[in-house]
This record gives structure tokens, C-alpha cells and sequence, in this order.
């Protein structure tokens, strides 16, 4: 066993911003929140897989973070095991932890005292009252935790799900830590020698796989994602029993902005999510015209700002609870969702968004989940490496796609089916693609093939300006040719466009009138049910972009504000007539 203590630690490059020092203003703000104490060699500040772990700064001595530290209870000084690494060092300024800590999740990593130290001791609620209120000390924080997010799941840190990469139940975990921006990596039992003795350890059948390591202590046994993202503390333990002001369906940036704003305004809000929060928006490596940031944000940074906003206004988040129905009674919503009771609420919106659509090639599904993604995000670029990528379609969501894995140093190949790649993209990624030597570009081109045992390993591509058939090596596949919306589970209950999307305002002026009893017309963002609204990509006529769902989730709350006050004080108190519209004197919010 090899202690902690060593005087050969040298302290890890700020080369990211996830390490900076606090400046004295922000360290006597933090100060007068915390207390100062001195700590011993060994000793266990933070332990991966708690819950409501303690902020630290470190004002004397020098601190590592490592993983797969085993739990030391009693046992001090820590020492480092067989499975131990060394993620970061730190010294007097800095500060430790990363974005669980504020968003109520467990720690991924252990941080332990290398030498006696000093430190400041914030307990955790009182840390994220301080990042709250304080913009200068909580931009400083949020971002470095951001930052810190990103490093460790490219580092592979966190959670191990212990597998074979050729298993469904394995695929499926691994995507949905993907898609929540869990620090992850999986043990492969196919090729990684440290997966059987894993399994040894915890007393793990080969029938229990896929397992997810927690920590030492803390193992699930093929959990469904229900039960993942509640040990990850994606969703609430119980929910309130009470009806809800508004009930939000869909976490994307729709979902999201309606929820911050309704919240923040007073309403009591729940909003639940079926698989990711943020939705595609939240796997986009790079949004670079979202307004206000002309560096580009990525959709995993806008995501969780908007979580934690969210979570600021006492929004009730519910991860992994797919609807499966929704009727008004009695006036008011009530939701049936899997692996989740039911919900009440005396107002609802539909923010379900689109998923990609598959391509039509024979053999295509049997690669899914293994070489053949809808996503293009830090774990697919993981798993990609220095092999040859491919990637199909003509929009924005394919052009972000393809610079993403080029920049990580793949070699892509952008098949487009169009004969112009500015026909459907952004002139700025069509030019950024031509300037990118990684990226070759195959217009009026379409897969037609896939061969592969096992495995993707090859695409077969017509070339209709030449007429001819041509085969490429490919490990793997990358499809963004346009959406579906998630409304299957509405057909019956509201009125949908022939391609599933839902109908509001004016454009279901044929549908018969059901708002005689409210005293006015349907709002528009209304769907043909009072109460019941739509927003962002699930909408018909919704503008497909990521500010465009955001604002359309935003305007929806000040429908919702006037639907609640007729509910409340009918027409008359309110100062609407029957057949004419609040939304002219709609609240600003």
C-alpha cells in the first residue's frame, strides 16, 4: 500500500479554468459562511459516492483528488490501493469539489489531505445559498465546476458500469449516463482485465450484469435508469402529493425555460423528463449562435445552468419517468408515467421535443447502440477515437456533429444527400466544415449498406452524380436526417398535425371550440384542450432552433398565468370578456 503523503506531488495546470484561485473579496464572502480548521496527512475530506459532501478551501498544504479510493472510515491516514489514481493536486487558494456538489448529487471523487493542512469548511446548503445570491463568488464557482464536469468524463472518472459492450442493458446504461452528463467509463468485460476482479470483490454474477459501481460500498445490479439516476439524485425521492401549479412534460430547452420562469414567478411546478435532461439540445458539443454568447456555449453547460436555476425556484425535477398518458379531470391534469406515480396539476405543457429518425438500410438496427449513434457527445467521442466516423445528414445538428469528432481526431466523413451543404445548414458550420481538413464532404450522396460482424465496419454509399456504388471503411455511424416528435402517447387525446405534431392556436381553427366555459379564446400556444400547451419542437410550425424553443417555453407561462386566473377568478374579476383574448394584457414576466 502506497500512502497519500507524497512531497513529489507537483499541482495540476490551470489550464481549463477549473482551477482557479479565489480573489480576497470572494474568500472573506466564502469566509463568514465557513470555518477554519486544520486537517491531518490522510484524512478523507471528501469520499466518492456521499451525498451532501462539505466545500473546502485550501489555505495551507496540499490536497489530491483521486478515484476508487476505498471507503476509510476509521481507518487514517487514507492510503492509496490497487485501482487508486491520482486525478488532481492542489495547493493554498484553491478550492475542491465539482458540479454534484451544488446539484445534489453524490461525489464521483474522493479528495484527502496529502500533508497536515488548514482549510475552510463550508457545509454544502450553505455553499449553494452562497452560489446563488453572490453572482461574483457563484460565476466563479459554477464555472470552474463546469469545467471540472467535462474534464472528468473525459477522463473517464466517475461511476464504472461493468459490462459487455455488446450488451443491450449496457449500451442502455451507457447512454443515459451520456445523455445526464454522468462522469463515467465502462469496464468492459470483453478486453478489460480489471472487470472480473470488480465483480470478485462485490460478489457480482455474471447474471447480474450489467453492474454500476458507485463506490466501494454501493454496487446496482443491472438497475433500470430509474433506479440509476435515483442513486445519481436525477429525481426526487417522493414527489409532493398535492396538484401542482403547473406540470412541465419534457426537459429540453423548452421545458426547462417554462419551468425557471413559472417557478420563479411563485407557481408550484414539477417537471418531468423521460430520458435526459436538455434533450438533443444538451448533447451539442457547440451552440454557437445562441444569443448572449459569441464564444458559443455548449449544450451540456446550458443545461445544467438552467438545472440549477431550476432548482434555485424549487422546481420538483423527476428524471426517467416517460408519460404515458394525460386527461383532464374534473379540471384538472392528471399524468400516468412509468417507473413514476401518477401527477396533478391545474395546468400542463408538452415539451417532449423530436427524435431522430432512423435510416432506412437494411441491417442498420442490429449495429444500434454499438457503432450507431443519434448523438454526438464526449462518450461517443471516447469510444470513436483515431477510427473512421461517419456521419449522415444536412442540417446543423450533422455539421456540429462532424466538427466535434473531427476536433477530437477521428476521421469523418460527412455524407450529404443535398448538392449543397448550405441548403439546410448555417453558412457559418458550412464554412467552418470546408475549412476543416479532418472532414470530407460527399454531396448528393446516400447509404445504402452496412456491413460488419459484430460491429460496424464498413458503409456502402450511392453517388448519384456519378451513378456509382462505393464502399468506405466505418467503425462508426453518426445519423441526424431530421425528427419525429414524442406524441405517440398523445394520439386520441389532443389534435395532432399528419405528422404527429401538436396543433395550437390558430392553426386549429377547424377544431371545435371547448373554451366557452373559460369566457375566451384559445391562446396561442394552446393546444385543442384548456389548460393544455405546447412548446419548442413537438409544436407544428415550431422554428427548430435551441433560443427559438426557450422563448416559446417563456411566452407559454404568460399564457399559463392568464388560463390560471380565469380557473381562479373567472372572467368577470379578471376583466375578460367572453370571446375576446387576455393575451394583450398578459403578465410580464
Amino acid at each position: 500500500m502506497e500512502p497519500i503523503a507524497d512531497s513529489t506531488l507537483i499541482e495540476t495546470p490551470d489550464v481549463s479554468g477549473a482551477y482557479p484561485r479565489l480573489g480576497q473579496a470572494q474568500f472573506e464572502l466564502l469566509g463568514r459562511a465557513g470555518t477554519s480548521r486544520a486537517t491531518s496527512a490522510g484524512e478523507v475530506l471528501i469520499q466518492e459516492g456521499d451525498f451532501d459532501s462539505d466545500f473546502f478551501v485550501i489555505l495551507q498544504g496540499t490536497v489530491v483528488v483521486v478515484e476508487g479510493l476505498h471507503d476509510a472510515g476509521s481507518r487514517q491516514p487514507a492510503e492509496l490501493g490497487p485501482g487508486t489514481r491520482i486525478l488532481e493536486v492542489h495547493g493554498p487558494g484553491r478550492f475542491l469539489g465539482e458540479l454534484g456538489l451544488v446539484e445534489g448529487q453524490p461525489a464521483f471523487v474522493s479528495a484527502v489531505s496529502a500533508e497536515a493542512c488548514e482549510v475552510l469548511q463550508i457545509s454544502g446548503d450553505d455553499l449553494r445559498r452562497v452560489v446563488l445570491a453572490d453572482a461574483a463568488v457563484g460565476e466563479t464557482i459554477l464555472r470552474a465546476y463546469l469545467q471540472r464536469r467535462i474534464l472528468l468524463i473525459s477522463a473517464g472518472a466517475g461511476i464504472r458500469i461493468v459490462g459487455s459492450r455488446f450488451s443491450r442493458d449496457t449500451l442502455r446504461l451507457l447512454e443515459f449516463a451520456a445523455a445526464n452528463r454522468l462522469p463515467h467509463r465502462l469496464v468492459d468485460l470483453e478486453d478489460d482485465e480489471q472487470a472480473q476482479a470488480i465483480l470478485d470483490r462485490a460478489g457480482v454474477l455474471e447474471s447480474d450484469l450489467p453492474a454500476v459501481v458507485l463506490n466501494a460500498s454501493q454496487i446496482l445490479r443491472n438497475p433500470s435508469n430509474a433506479d440509476l439516476a435515483l442513486a445519481m439524485g436525477l429525481r426526487a425521492v417522493k414527489e409532493h402529493s398535492a396538484t401542482y401549479d403547473l406540470m412541465v412534460i419534457g426537459a429540453g430547452p423548452a421545458g426547462l425555460a417554462a419551468a425557471v420562469y413559472a417557478a420563479s414567478d411563485g407557481l408550484s411546478v414539477v417537471l418531468k423528463e423521460g430520458f435526459g435532461l436538455g434533450g438533443q439540445a444538451g448533447t451539442s458539443p457547440r451552440i454557437e449562435n445562441f444569443l448572449g454568447f459569441p464564444a458559443g456555449i455548449s449544450g451540456g453547460e446550458l443545461t445544467e445552468r438552467a438545472i440549477l436555476q431550476a432548482r434555485k425556484f424549487r422546481v420538483q425535477i423527476n428524471i426517467a419517468c416517460r408519460a404515458r398518458t394525460i386527461e383532464l379531470r374534473d379540471g384538472e391534469f392528471r399524468a400516468e408515467f412509468n417507473e413514476s406515480g401518477p401527477t396533478s396539476s391545474r395546468a400542463a405543457l408538452l415539451a417532449t421535443g423530436v427524435r431522430y429518425r432512423r435510416l432506412p438500410v437494411p441491417g442498420l438496427e442490429e449495429f444500434e447502440g454499438i457503432s450507431v449513434f443519434y448523438a454526438a457527445t464526449v462518450h461517443e467521442a471516447r469510444l470513436c477515437g483515431l477510427q473512421p466516423v461517419t456521419v449522415v445528414g444536412g442540417g446543423n445538428s450533422a455539421g456540429q456533429a462532424a466538427l466535434f469528432l473531427a476536433g477530437t481526431g477521428a476521421r469523418v466523413r460527412l455524407v450529404v444527400r443535398g448538392a449543397d451543404l448550405r441548403a439546410d445548414m448555417s453558412r457559418y458550420l458550412a464554412e467552418r466544415i470546408k475549412e476543416q481538413q479532418g472532414i470530407e464532404v460527399l454531396l448528393g450522396a446516400n447509404i445504402v449498406g452496412v456491413e460488419g460482424s459484430g460491429a460496424l465496419e464498413r458503409i456502402v454509399v450511392d453517388l448519384r452524380a456519378t451513378g456509382e456504388q462505393r464502399i468506405f471503411d466505418s467503425r462508426y455511424l453518426f445519423i441526424f436526417i431530421g425528427a419525429t416528435p414524442h406524441t405517440e402517447w398523445l394520439q386520441g387525446t389532443l389534435a395532432l398535425d399528419d405528422h404527429g405534431f401538436v396543433l395550437t392556436g390558430a392553426d386549429l381553427e377547424d377544431v371545435p371550440r371547448e373554451f366557452s366555459h373559460l369566457g375566451r379564446r384559445r391562446l396561442p400556444l394552446e393546444t385543442s384542450v384548456p389548460g393544455m400547451f405546447a412548446a419548442g419542437d413537438v409544436r407544428h410550425g415550431s422554428v427548430k432552433r435551441v433560443t427559438a424553443a426557450a422563448g416559446e417555453g417563456t411566452t407559454a407561462v404568460a399564457m399559463i398565468h392568464e388560463h390560471l386566473r380565469l380557473l381562479r377568478d373567472g372572467p368577470a374579476r379578471v376583466g375578460v370578456r367572453a370571446g375576446e383574448s387576455p393575451a394583450r394584457g398578459s403578465r410580464r414576466l
